[in-house]
């Protein structure tokens, strides 16, 4: 018995399986790039570092890597190239500036200051992602500023003043010390990510703002 060639109708309603959301896999590539920042953050505290105020908060050069990190790596690389490297100070290793390393700089002043590093990377990755292709100057300051100075700072500043039995408002204010400094990281970060970003487009995956997502404006946008 012969089998009717099935009508359009038919095919029409016979819906195929959309395909499964494909995980980001981490390749080998993703491993170098994180490790090469790891070590850029390592190599920044070599110069040393200018402890100020009684309690020893040193400047370093190091908040600049992690800026880079962010936005040279995007969200997931940059804090991962940051959690390495902290993960190799708590394993003993002198990365910090000033020979720091081992598992005591973690109950010291700055501790918070160490930890925020990871959510500056984030905060700095999320945005680039969504800056790129164009990542226009302003934009990327700001939000570079956002998550390289306000977003540490919310960190750090809360837990220097639990460690050191300081008033909160005493341990921002002496914060400010760092902010001249932590600015010209954020010129020179945005410098360096807009140049690399234009040599080797596609270091980042550009994404839609989360108000702008379904209208493919934020991906469409041209340098």
């Amino acid at each position: 018995m012969s089998t009717a060639p099935s009508t359009g109708s038919e095919q029409a309603a016979r819906v195929e399986p959309a395909e499964p959301a494909r995980r980001r896999r981490t390749t080998a590539r993703d491993l170098a790039q994180i490790a090469v920042f790891a070590a850029l953050i390592a190599a920044l505290g070599v110069p040393g570092a200018i402890p100020l105020g009684p309690e020893g908060v040193p400047i370093t050069l190091q908040t600049l890597g992690v800026m880079l990190a962010g936005a040279i790596l995007g969200a997931r690389k940059g804090s991962l190239a940051v959690l390495l490297f902290i993960a190799l100070v708590a394993a003993g290793l002198p990365l910090l500036s000033g020979g720091r390393g081992g598992l005591g700089v973690f109950v010291g002043p700055s501790v918070g200051y160490l930890l925020g590093w990871l959510l500056g990377a984030a905060v700095i990755g999320w945005a680039t992602a969504r800056l790129l292709p164009r990542y226009r100057l302003v934009p990327a300051l700001l939000w570079t500023a956002l998550g390289g100075i306000v977003a540490v700072y919310a960190v750090g500043i809360p837990v220097f003043a639990l460690v050191t039995a300081t008033p909160i408002g005493l341990a921002a204010a002496g914060a400010a010390v760092f902010l001249v400094g932590d600015a010209i990281k954020v010129v020179a970060t945005v410098l360096v990510a807009k140049g690399v970003h234009r040599a080797w487009p596609g270091l980042i995956e550009a994404k839609p703002w989360p108000w702008r997502r379904g209208t493919g404006s934020a991906v469409d946008e041209r340098a």
